[in-house]
C-alpha cells in the first residue's frame, strides 16, 4: 500500500505545472482573440466584388499555422449550414503555392474559396502581420468586424448571424 501511494505521489503535477499545462490546453482550443467593431468599406478585390449581397467572413491564414488549422472545422461547419441563407468565406493563404493550399483543403474535406493572399489583397486589408485574421463584411459591402486571432462557431453565431438576418440590399420586408 505504501508503494502505491509513493508512486501515485510521483505522478501528481505540482500546483505550477497543473497551472501551465491547463493555460496551454486553454489557449489551444480557446485563444485570445481581438474583435473590433468598425464601419469602413470593403476594399474593391475582385473576391468580394463577385459576392456583394452576401455576409462575408474573409480569413487570413496558412498551412502552418497551429491556430488557422484548429479554426478550420468551425469555418467550414458554420459555412455549410449558413450559405443557403447568403454566407460566403474566402479565405485568403498566405502559404507559398496554390498547391500546398488546394491539397489542404482538399485532405480536410474543406469547400469554401482559399486562394493566395497577393500583396494587393494583403495591402488593401491594411496588412497582415500575423496569422489567423479575419473580417466580417455585411451585405452592402461594409467591414463590420476584424478578428485578430482564432475564430471558434460562438464568435462566428454572435457576429455573423446577426448580419444574416437583415435583408439584402434593395429587398423589401
Amino acid at each position: 500500500m505504501e508503494k502505491t501511494r509513493a508512486f501515485l505521489k510521483k505522478l501528481v503535477p505540482s500546483p505550477v505545472t497543473a497551472i501551465l499545462i491547463g493555460l496551454i490546453v486553454y489557449l489551444w482550443f480557446r485563444p485570445p482573440a481581438f474583435v473590433d467593431d468598425l464601419a469602413d468599406p470593403a476594399p474593391a478585390v475582385p473576391e468580394l466584388a463577385e459576392l456583394r449581397g452576401k455576409v462575408v467572413l474573409v480569413n487570413f491564414w496558412a498551412t502552418w499555422c497551429p491556430y488557422c488549422r484548429h479554426e478550420m472545422p468551425a469555418m467550414q461547419a458554420f459555412y455549410r449550414d449558413h450559405q443557403a441563407r447568403g454566407f460566403e468565406i474566402v479565405a485568403y493563404s498566405i502559404d507559398e503555392t496554390q498547391a500546398e493550399v488546394d491539397t489542404f483543403m482538399r485532405d480536410k474535406g474543406y469547400t469554401f474559396p482559399a486562394p493566395l493572399a497577393t500583396r494587393a489583397v494583403i495591402e488593401a486589408f491594411g496588412g497582415v502581420s500575423r496569422v489567423p485574421l479575419s473580417f466580417v463584411v455585411d451585405r452592402d459591402g461594409v467591414i463590420r468586424h476584424r478578428i485578430a486571432g482564432q475564430v471558434h462557431a460562438g464568435r462566428l453565431d454572435d457576429l455573423i448571424s446577426p448580419l444574416l438576418a437583415a435583408p439584402a440590399p434593395g429587398a423589401t420586408r
